[in-house]
């Protein structure tokens, strides 16, 4: 067994492609190898901004000998069909093949084909040149002299002209940046092949400007030590980690902290081989900025870290840049030209800051007439009346003041105006809290503006009431449902895998948002109103508001209301809910509370794991398939009470007690929200229902005592249903 060593070196690749092309890199080998019968052992991919490099451990000499047998079809089957048959098995004649007797289906062709085994350095040149030719890169160029290859018909025949001439195809070879050169070892030893020119071999180079030149490799041992004497981090994740060690060094012997980013590390990390962390300074007259949007240009324009007091947590007049070079100065015409690039940044974050503190929001929110939402669905200033009067309806159910949703509401999309947020996109929301809060805003309203596009994604924070946040709360669930309740309007749905205007992430926002403040929202309320408040959408992408009737959308409604019990299943699940513990919910009709759902669904479950809650749900079962079978045959139903003067033994006596006494104890529970105490309630029928199966013949003689104790059986059904469908129950 032998270790393949592959490294594709090229020009810069961008850093936000690196990891990807690493993994498919191994992917595609490992599986192109696997294809072609070369089993191999452990494979691990590395990238830097010039290379892609796999080392694979256990790779075999060749592939093994394949003996296999292929059946064709029976002698003297169609011409065609034999001629087929004979040519995918690699056969000349029927000669060649054996003729298998079959006195029972007649005799039929079979083929033994012998594959010889083939060496190993074969199938990898066969398997890299294949996967380099087909990388999928995101974006890629074509680059080296084209290559001329004979354009092929469905038979693999070379296709000719008029003339009779083959016509032959130009392709070019494609790759994030052009390839400057390829190693290639199996065991040491030079895998001999050639892509666009390019010689596989055993020489490779360091760092562009701090490695002495290019120098040769034996094994990946050998490989990654040379590389770290020329300068080159083989592995990102060390690359992350000496980044990560040097810039809390400066920023504890400057006594200031670093203000972490993972994402900020991960991509310099794929911007340097070698890196080195320095630390820039800019005036302190640009600390007057918000924080966020001096952090957001210097990490979005030069890639620099951030630094603030441990103590007060304020940014600092301190910013850390990452270099790829050791410079003999110790870095300070680097420090000087970023401290400059840097200074140039911010100035224009402190002007676009200056400039839209002359435009209140109230000015600046009058100007999304001008803003188009979606060509459909009308302005940005027509959503915002919509989410105005939204947030107003469903204040009450925050505990927020009606009034403060509503400013909230009309004020939350100002900021998308202003010079800030069209320069720094992310920041839409928080720079509207700070316009806010500079006018003297009520805090709970510049809070609202930040918060309502809470929660950003299933890890994100949701706004809280308990935490002051009421206001966002309304202002954050009406956004997301007149985003739902509109693209659903204009057949917008999200389809598949294809989600474009994120709307399963807005429901689950609706979702989060109700479920963690434990709020009691109506689902099907909620979404009459938002329905009720919509504009009439004609198909040509006008608009008009008609106010003297209420928009008919009942597919619409019906269809959210169903997508929304999907995406509770989705959120339950991934908390390990049983998906058919919520089907036994929903199927009681007029389940619309979602923090109600979930409790049912909580004691549900909680329930059905004791002793009473297995034995009921299997008496309960018990009872439906017996109820099913019987109402089938006598083509009625036995839905509906029972006679009590026809109950004569102790056992069904004792049942339709119980069964009485639980419909009336199950709802007065349900009906203060104590779904364990109706679980408790329910668990006293697992007794009487344990004894009337063991004691009782349901099928007696007697037609009347017969109907009445399927009558009876039809009660224990009934009885559970105040709690759950229990026929949706697995198990």
């Amino acid at each position: 067994m032998s270790e393949l060593l592959l490294e594709l070196l090229s020009e810069e690749i961008p850093a936000r492609m690196q990891l990807r092309a690493a993994d498919d890199l191994k992917r595609l080998i490992v599986d192109g190898l696997k294809s072609r019968g070369l089993e191999a052992g452990e494979a691990r991919a590395y990238s830097t901004p010039r290379r892609l490099t796999l080392v694979i451990d256990g790779v075999p000499p060749a592939s093994p000998a394949i003996s296999e047998e292929k059946k064709g079809p029976r002698v003297g089957a169609p011409d065609q069909a034999v001629q087929g048959f004979l040519k995918s098995a690699g056969l000349a004649s029927v000669k060649d093949a054996t003729v298998v007797k079959d006195e029972k289906k007649g005799d039929y062709y079979l083929a033994k084909i012998e594959k010889p085994g083939r060496d190993a350095p074969d199938i990898i040149a066969e398997t890299v040149r294949e996967i380099v030719a087909k990388f999928p890169w995101p974006k890629s160029m074509r680059w080296g002299a084209p290559l001329f290859t004979e354009l092929l018909d469905d038979k693999g025949e070379a296709v000719r002209d008029d003339a009779g001439a083959i016509i032959e195809v130009e392709e070019w070879l494609r790759w994030v940046r052009p390839l400057q050169s390829i190693v290639c070892l199996l065991g040491g030893k030079v895998v001999p092949f050639e892509i666009a020119g390019l010689r596989a071999g055993q020489e490779t180079r360091g760092h562009r400007f701090l490695g002495p030149g290019p120098f040769k490799v034996k094994n990946f041992h050998d490989y990654e030590e040379k590389l770290a004497e020329h300068h080159v981090v083989l592995d990102p994740a060390k690359r992350v980690a000496a980044i990560s060690e040097q810039a809390h060094k400066l920023a504890k012997d400057a006594k200031l902290e670093l203000v972490e980013d993972d994402a900020l590390l991960a991509e310099n990390a794929g911007l340097t081989e070698w890196p080195v962390v320095l630390m820039g300074s800019f005036e302190k007259a640009f600390l007057e900025v918000p924080g966020e949007v001096l952090t957001t240009s210097m990490k979005t324009h030069q890639k620099c870290f951030s630094l603030r007091d441990p103590k007060t947590k304020k940014l600092a007049n301190k910013f850390l840049l990452v270099s790829n070079l050791l410079a003999k100065d110790g870095g300070a015409q680097i420090i000087a030209g970023n401290d400059k690039v840097i200074r140039a940044r911010l100035s224009d974050a402190k002007f676009f800051w200056e400039q839209d503190l002359k435009h209140p929001l109230g000015e600046m929110a009058g100007k999304l007439a001008n803003i188009t939402f979606h060509e459909k669905l009308g302005s940005q200033k027509d959503r915002v009346e919509r989410i105005e009067q939204l947030a107003f309806e469903l204040a009450g159910a925050c505990d927020a003041d009606p009034q403060d949703a509503r400013r909230a509401a009309g004020l939350c999309k100002a900021d998308l105006v202003s010079e800030m947020v069209g320069e720094f996109p992310e920041l839409q929301g928080l720079m509207g809290r700070y316009y806010a809060e500079a006018v003297g805003t009520k805090p709970e309203i510049a809070r609202a503006i930040e918060l309502h596009y809470k929660p950003k994604g299933p890890t994100d924070t949701v706004p809280r009431e308990d935490q002051g946040d009421a206001v966002a709360v309304a202002v954050a669930l009406a956004d997301k449902l007149d985003t739902l309740v509109g693209f659903w309007a204009i057949g917008e749905k999200p389809t598949g895998s294809g989600d474009p205007y994120q709307l399963r992430r807005a429901a689950l926002g609706v979702i989060r948002i109700v479920l963690e403040n434990d709020l009691r929202v109506p689902l099907v309320r909620s979404l009459e109103i938002a329905l009720g408040l919509y504009k009439r959408i004609d198909r040509s992408g006008s608009s008009r508001t008609d106010k003297s009737s209420k928009p008919s959308f009942e597919n619409v409604f019906e269809d959210l209301k169903y997508f929304f019990a999907d995406r509770l299943k989705v959120f339950l699940k991934d908390q390990g809910k049983r998906h058919d513990l919520i089907d036994a919910v929903f199927s009681l009709g007029g389940q619309d509370d979602l923090a109600l759902i979930v409790k049912r669904v909580e004691a549900l479950d909680a329930f059905l794991k004791t002793d009473d809650g297995t034995n009921l749900l299997a008496g309960v079962k018990r009872a439906a398939n017996i109820l099913a079978i019987e109402e089938k045959k006598d083509k009625t139903s036995y839905a509906g009470p029972y006679d009590l003067s026809l109950l004569k033994e102790k056992e069904e006596i004792a049942l339709a007690a119980a069964i009485e006494a639980v419909k009336q104890d199950t709802t007065s529970a349900i009906q203060v929200e104590n779904f364990a105490g109706a679980m408790r309630a329910l668990s006293e029928l697992r007794a009487p229902v344990d004894a009337f199966f063991e004691k009782i013949l349901v099928n007696a003689d007697d037609k009347k005592v017969r109907e009445n104790r399927l009558r009876l059986l039809s009660e224990i059904r009934a009885a559970t249903l105040t709690v759950a469908d229990f026929s949706k129950i697995s198990g």
